[in-house]
């Protein structure tokens, strides 16, 4: 999906977003600040700052550039890749079904004292998800 293609989703669904220094940032989703959409794909350099949680169920990828900062949760059921240059820095859990069958945190290679998506982090610097 392009950029432009986005924000035409964007649009029609009345969820506000910015662009800033080349990056589209998104910033309410529905009445109570969440973003719950049903598409394929999203275009990379997204950052997901709204105030709820961000769930793209239908997506198979994560383009690098994409950042979650969203205050709750961030879920998707199809994704199997993640690109070098993805972040989840949202308050939340992260949800990933294609990859460990559930939240991140239920996942048994979860480290005790290490944050569940700084080590999510890690794993998707060093391209363990890049497929």
């Amino acid at each position: 999906m392009t950029r432009e293609e986005f924000i035409e989703v964007l649009d029609g669904e009345d969820y506000s977003y910015k662009i800033e220094g080349g990056k589209l940032i998104v910033t309410s989703g529905d009445s109570e600040g969440n973003f719950d959409l049903y598409l394929g794909s999203i275009p990379s350099d997204v950052i997901f700052r709204n105030p709820g949680y961000v769930s793209l169920l239908y997506i198979d990828n994560i383009p690098s550039g994409v950042e979650f900062r969203n205050k709750g949760d961030a879920s998707f059921s199809s994704v199997t890749s993640i690109e070098k240059g993805v972040h989840f820095n949202n308050h939340g859990e992260v949800y990933l079904k294609s990859i460990f069958g559930s939240w991140a945190h239920y996942w048994e290679g979860v480290i005790e004292g290490i944050g569940t998506n700084r080590l999510l982090n890690k794993m998707i610097s060093i391209g363990l998800f890049d497929r």
